[in-house]
């Protein structure tokens, strides 16, 4: 005999975990709803990202269902009077190569065609009501007036609009109380087993013993998921690299509190001195001397005269099997404000000298061409919310929201198949994306 009994089981406390549990518990009224995790909630990955949003995609389902997503944000801020601080800041891409603001602008219209929003001249505007949408297109003299802290070497930039960051911490709180209040439960500890009999769910086993008879699960397990899904009998196609941020105490000001999402889009070389450069040769660190990828940014960080700015660089981009205490590059917050110094040149004031500086991270967990994995797999009665790489929090209602009309028989969106797993049994889906791997992130 089980333990306890549930409606439906989700394994995973993160942003994707509880936004599910809220959905399942509070918009359709399912009566019992189990979250179990060995951690406290939302303390796995959730609290280590960036916590911004956007719908700047390269394909409609994506942009269809972050747009879905940020619908949801909006509307959890109006009811909540915005207890968690959603902006609409949006990202500034940044370029200083005329082929790279060429593409920059085909994806702009490829967006606005997957229903983006309109491709605009540059107005500037701040906060979230009644902001518009789509993005503005930016030339040299736009940006010096907007945005006089970018280097002048840039020659352009797009501003995608709808778009910008919130507190999860805050959204996630709000929401696991919600559930509890529906009659949702919490259970601190780990599954390490997931029944199936004659093709359907049956429950689980915990590290304690105990089990929890269910025929719904769910896997929102992040990192761990690729595990969870083997003990369904479900292989998932699931890889995970580590990414870190940094944050800097930006006591000088250098960047403006009310700055957007700011991203320097082309490859770049650190400017290390020869004895630097011979010093990171001996040390092993060459992956610190030749071209660096795309896209370090940052924004500024916390309300009010906060001094802190989030930065970012996404330069290790190893395959690795989860493992905590995250591996450390004690170089990490000097290879990041060398890089920001690239876009931003006021920043070399630090370069003498670094800010007070917090690193942390975690790992995304992506699928070969980085599109998350929601909706039924396996064995009757099992789920996944899973395969969300860096953009968990940003699409983490959507995804609850697909996810939970999947398990209760709720009208799907048109793009709820472009998620499932069974898109791997599609020959000509496979042959569109061989190659893409990594694709999509910003």
């Amino acid at each position: 005999m089980s333990d306890r009994k549930a409606d439906v089981v989700i394994i995973g406390a993160g942003i994707a975990g509880v936004s599910t549990a809220y959905q399942l518990a509070v918009t359709h009224g399912v009566g019992k709803v189990v979250l179990v995790d060995p951690r406290p909630p939302l303390t796995l990955t959730s609290d280590k990202s960036t916590e911004c949003y956007r719908n700047w995609w390269p394909n409609k389902p994506m942009v269809g269902l972050m747009n879905r997503s940020i619908d949801m944000f909006e509307r959890l801020a109006d009811i909540t009077d915005n207890i968690f601080g959603l902006s609409r800041r949006g990202y500034l891409f940044v370029t200083a190569e005329e082929s790279q603001l060429d593409e920059m602008l085909d994806q702009a219209a490829l967006t606005s065609s997957f229903g983006g929003g309109d491709v605009r001249v540059h107005p500037n505007s701040d906060g979230y009501v009644d902001h518009p949408d789509g993005v503005d297109v930016l030339g040299p003299a736009e940006l010096r007036r907007h945005f006089p802290y970018i280097t002048n070497s840039a020659i352009g930039a797009v501003h995608v609009r709808r778009a910008g960051w919130f507190s999860a911490q805050q959204l996630g709180s709000w929401m696991l109380d919600r559930t509890k209040d529906h009659g949702a439960e919490l259970v601190v500890g780990e599954v390490t087993a997931v029944s199936v009999e004659a093709g359907q769910i049956q429950g689980v086993t915990l590290d304690d013993g105990s089990t929890i008879a269910t025929k719904t699960v769910v896997n929102a397990a992040g990192p761990m998921s690729e595990s969870v899904g083997t003990m369904a009998g479900v292989d998932l196609p699931l890889f995970s690299e580590l990414h870190l941020k940094v944050g800097f105490r930006d006591h000088r000001s250098v960047i403006p509190r009310d700055a957007p999402m700011i991203i320097w889009s082309d490859t770049q070389e650190i400017d290390w001195s020869e004895d630097e450069r011979t010093e990171l040769d001996r040390m092993g660190r060459q992956d610190l001397l030749g071209t660096m990828p795309i896209f370090c940014h940052g924004r500024p960080e916390g309300t009010g005269d906060s001094p802190y700015f989030l930065a970012l660089w996404e330069y290790h981009q190893d395959v690795l099997e989860p493992e905590w205490p995250l591996p450390e590059d004690p170089l990490y917050p000097e290879a990041v404000m060398r890089g920001l110094t690239t876009m931003v040149p006021g920043l070399k004031v630090y370069l003498e000298g670094l800010p007070e500086s917090t690193v942390d991270g975690g790992y995304y967990t992506k699928t070969p061409e980085n599109r998350p994995l929601i909706g039924p797999c396996g064995p009757r009665g099992f789920h996944v919310v899973t395969g969300m790489s860096g953009f968990g929090v940003m699409i983490s209602t959507g995804a609850a929201d697909l996810a939970a009309r999947h398990i209760v028989g709720a009208d799907l969106p048109e793009y709820a198949s472009d998620f499932l797993l069974s898109r791997y049994d599609d020959a000509q889906y496979l042959e569109l994306i061989e190659g893409q791997q990594r694709s999509g992130q910003l």
